[in-house]
């Protein structure tokens, strides 16, 4: 089944659906976890729209499938080799650690970046297939950066919108990559691009300076402030658009659920204080460095091990990588000597699982825990921690929050902590201790004006705000390109006028190539001319 005409397309790396094998072979379809998905899932429904993403199955080509509100799932496949050089490779050893402030050293390995255009390219194969005449495309994050740019070329009747998901380096770090031109090539080819937050805009901003690009304004949050203006008219806004959850579906527990978070601080042993960290197993969470700081603050004593518990939750990611299986290890080894020092038998002070957890039994987690550590190196946002304030509408609750997490922006009534830093993070998980038996109409307080600010800045109004943008950007670039192309035609006419040939031959709109640059600073061009389809393009007035 292939279906076009999809007014409304979403473009990520994964489906909101993996394909999953049963015991006996044959394969089934489990809907995926995430904010990202709760975002766009209403969005696409309404429109009746496409998602455009992998099964998750290398080697896998299911047949495009509508799910039971509508939304047609059109799946790209990827080979075995694709997903060792376009994901594991060049995405998350190459450009996650870029832009992730160098904490690993970045690989800059030329098969793997082939293997990423290449994907890209198909990606862009597959969404001009089901995307309608004049569709608004999304595409979303650090895996499709090409996407935008090639799309251009290929549809130039379409309306794009990329979002980035993850930090987005300064203009020193992000220069190291060797194909940095094509990625900011491939970047311009949207009409709108969108950042967690300011300090992100302001890096691509001055990084479109460095590249000799007009840049006008300044980035501002769920508006459009900021313009960065091609040589021949095409212009496109830079904006930030903090992505938030769907706080209802973490709040208002009956008392069912209460019933069995207390059955869990049960199970847990009954500490008088439970602290709770839940990350993906990455090295930029920082998690070795929050086991290490409770360590030491149960050796010196501020901690009883009698009365405290920490309980971490580690889901699996990107296992086969190198730096993933060494941060698994450290973390593991830690979790098994603060044991092996402070615990005894049937009674562990650090309570340790490394699966995944189904979103009811996290609630209750995060209801169960009096402090929530989230200490990431870097995070574009970081949910977990608008997870835990969203799960404690009651007012109770401390958050410990790293000041390099981009929640950090949003979350002011957290106790901030420098990751880096262990005795900072042992002041404020201190502090946050210390507070709530000693502050606790304080602490109430807080945590419930961080509540209302999750509540209020929910997941609907980041992709509402940022697709109304995408509206008014496109809307005003026709107005804009029609404008452009009145005065091309009158100049024209005056220089004939004079007896003089107009120096593009009297093209009117300009190539592609003239709009964007050919290769130097512009929108995507020399992505599809370096597989041999050149193609000349001007994007009609609409």
């Amino acid at each position: 089944m292939s279906e076009r005409g999809n007014d409304f397309v979403v473009v990520a790396n994964r489906l909101p659906v993996d394909l999953e094998t049963r015991p006996d072979g044959s394969h089934t379809w489990t809907p995926s976890p995430g904010g990202l998905v709760t975002a766009l899932s209403p969005v696409l429904e309404s429109h009746q729209g496409c998602w455009v993403g992998w099964p998750g199955v290398a080697d896998a080509a299911p047949e495009p499938f509508r799910t039971d509100t509508g939304v047609l799932l059109h799946p790209v496949k990827l080979t075995e080799s694709d997903f060792e050089g376009f994901y594991e490779g060049f995405s998350n050893a190459t450009l996650w650690p870029l832009y992730h402030d160098l904490i690993v050293t970045p690989t800059y390995d030329r098969d793997w970046w082939h293997a990423y255009r290449e994907v890209n390219l198909r990606f862009a194969d597959e969404v001009a297939e089901v995307a309608a005449e004049g569709a608004t495309v999304w595409v979303q994050d650090y895996q499709l950066q090409l996407l935008p740019g090639i799309l251009r070329q290929k549809r130039p009747d379409l309306t794009i919108g990329f979002f980035l998901h993850i930090p987005f380096p300064s203009a020193d770090l992000f220069r190291q990559l060797p194909w940095r031109e094509e990625l900011v090539r491939g970047l311009l080819g949207a009409d709108l691009i969108g950042f967690h937050l300011e300090a992100n805009a302001r890096n691509f901003l001055e990084l479109a300076r460095r590249h000799g690009l007009d840049v006008e304004g300044e980035a501002s949050t769920r508006e459009v402030t900021a313009h960065i203006r091609l040589p021949q008219g095409r212009t496109i806004g830079v904006g930030a658009f903090p992505i938030s959850i769907a706080a209802k579906d973490f709040a208002a527990f009956t008392g069912e659920e209460k019933g069995d978070v207390a059955k869990l601080r049960e199970e847990l042993g009954s500490p008088r204080r439970i602290i709770l960290g839940v990350d993906r197993l990455d090295y930029t969470k920082g998690i070795l460095q929050r086991l290490t700081a409770f360590e030491e603050l149960l050796e010196s004593g501020a901690l009883d091990p009698e009365e405290v518990a920490m309980v971490q939750l580690a889901t699996p990611s990107r296992e086969r990588l190198d730096h993933y299986k060494a941060t698994r290890s450290k973390v593991e080894e830690a979790v098994g000597r603060i044991n092996g020092r402070f615990a005894r038998v049937g009674h562990p002070v650090v309570h340790y699982q490394h699966r995944g957890v189904a979103k009811s039994l996290l609630r209750s987690y995060y209801r169960m825990a009096d402090v929530m550590l989230v200490t990431p190196f870097k995070d574009g946002m970081n949910l977990v921690a608008k997870e835990y304030v969203a799960c404690h509408d009651d007012g109770s609750g401390a958050l410990v929050l790293s000041e390099f997490a981009g929640a950090a922006d949003e979350l002011s009534q957290a106790y901030l902590c420098n990751p880096f830093d262990i005795e900072s993070v042992k002041a404020a998980l201190l502090n946050a201790l210390k507070a709530l038996d000693d502050a606790p109409s304080t602490m109430t307080q807080r945590m419930l004006t961080m509540h209302q600010q999750v509540t209020e800045h929910d997941v609907q109004l980041w992709s509402q705000s940022f697709l109304s943008c995408l509206r008014h950007a496109d809307a005003e670039e026709a107005a804009g390109l029609q404008r452009l192309d009145r005065l091309r035609r009158e100049a024209a006419v005056a220089v004939h006028g004079l007896g003089v040939e107009p120096r593009d031959g009297g093209r009117g709109g300009g190539s592609r190539a003239d709009v964007v640059g050919s290769g130097k600073g512009g929108g995507g061009v020399g992505i599809l001319d370096r597989h041999a389809r050149p193609r000349r393009m001007v994007r009609p007035a609409r």
